[in-house]
């Protein structure tokens, strides 16, 4: 009997209580079927294939990361669209941080006049710039250099350090309330 079959006719709650116990069979089955339909959702929300595809990887990584102590109180689809849910609306927050970050960029080197002493407070701000990012853990200091110096996307960051989308995006946050916290005061 293949894995489909063998999954296909059984109750949700048999299922579930394999996966407890580690089954990888279950753990596929979940994904084969859940997949496309948590894709679907993503997608029509965002329209981006990439984004999309690893806020699901995401969900179905955390999924099976805590397999053993899973509680599914509703219906196993119940759970993961909640999951979907929770892991898009956080996608949707930091990439509003990242355009706010953009914008207040933008338009600050539009408004910069060459006068010496807009020349003497943007040095004085890249000086206290640099000295929050140096305050910040290495790996956080990494993550935002990659990400604001040399313009890598949070998918080639996290591809580049061999840790997760989320982690990448935990790493930016911090960084920004930090700096924001620092330069609150010139802006």
């Amino acid at each position: 009997m293949d894995i489909k079959n063998k999954y296909h006719s059984l109750d949700e709650s048999i299922i579930l209580a394999s996966l407890r116990e580690g089954d990888m069979e279950a753990f596929k089955h979940i994904y084969d079927s859940y997949w496309p339909k948590l894709y679907g959702y993503v997608y029509n929300r965002l329209r981006s294939k990439e984004v999309a595809e690893e806020i699901i990887q995401e969900v179905f990584f955390a999924l099976w990361k805590k397999h053993k102590e899973l509680e599914v109180n509703h219906s196993l689809s119940a759970y993961l669209f909640s999951a979907v849910k929770y892991q898009l609306l956080n996608y949707i927050k930091a990439s509003h941080i990242r355009q706010n970050y953009n914008q207040q960029f933008l338009t600050s080197e539009r408004t910069a006049d060459n006068s010496n002493e807009e020349q003497v407070n943007a040095n004085d701000l890249k000086k206290t710039m640099d000295k929050a990012v140096a305050m910040l853990p290495e790996k956080c200091q990494q993550v935002f250099r990659m990400s604001r110096h040399e313009q890598l996307s949070i998918r080639d960051i996290a591809d580049a350090l061999h840790i997760s989308h989320k982690t990448v995006e935990n790493h930016l946050t911090k960084a920004l309330r930090q700096l924001r916290a620092v330069l609150g005061h010139y802006f």
